[in-house]
């Protein structure tokens, strides 16, 4: 393992066992917002302003950047965008459903809830025209003394309005991806680390900043 330290910025337990995986194959050792002891504020809410997955990822790793005293800082924003609804809900997944009161489990289920209901109304509403089509999209950001690099994973897949799987978090009991063999509830930690579009973004973004020399 490297010597250097790094922080992985997400309170996401879901996000933390997906990509220890992918650290650890470039052979890095990241802490979390725990381990570092830095407390959750109001203000993270605020961070995902943005209008692009772009916008919102270097705005993470900026503040948190900021917030350990310098300590070389990944992040990323990631959202479903459904073609039948025009792409939403995008970089606004996190907080579709508008409960700024929940968190976690209950913002997921509520986030959900309004998934399957537009669907249902978007397949009455476009008859033939209708599609499941849907995609993740994931934009891994890195932010050091040097300066800030992106990169982009996305995959490919449908959306269900019945979910399946038990694992995972936020919108993957109803997001099934070919390529995954199911939905991402139903995929294992390191199959998941092994081809999700959080996974993609990643390794390219490592493979990035190790080609210049900043790992």
């Amino acid at each position: 393992m490297s010597g250097r330290r790094f922080l992985l910025a997400t309170r996401s337990e879901g996000k933390l066992r997906e990509l220890r995986e992918i650290f650890a194959e470039f052979g890095l050792e990241v802490k979390d917002l725990a381990t570092l002891g830095i407390p959750e504020s109001a203000r993270e809410n605020d961070l995902e302003e943005f209008e692009t997955f772009e916008e919102n990822a270097l705005a993470k790793v900026r503040h948190f950047f900021e917030l350990s005293g310098g300590i070389p800082t990944f992040g990323d924003d990631s959202g479903m965008c459904v073609n039948a609804l025009g792409g939403e809900p995008g970089v606004y997944s996190k907080r579709w459903s508008g409960r700024e009161d929940l968190e976690r489990e209950a913002l997921d289920a509520a986030n959900n809830a309004k998934l399957t209901t537009r669907m249902r109304a978007a397949r009455a509403e476009q008859g033939d025209r209708f599609t499941d089509a849907a995609r993740y999209v994931s934009v891994a950001a890195f932010k050091d003394g040097v300066g800030e690099l992106t990169r982009r994973g996305e995959i490919e897949g449908r959306v269900l309005t019945s979910p399946r799987g038990t694992g995972g978090f936020g919108y993957d009991p109803y997001f099934e991806a070919p390529e995954l063999g199911g939905t991402f509830a139903e995929s294992s930690i390191k199959n998941t680390a092994a081809g999700s579009h959080r996974a993609r973004a990643f390794r390219a973004l490592l493979s990035a900043l190790r080609a210049e020399g900043r790992l």
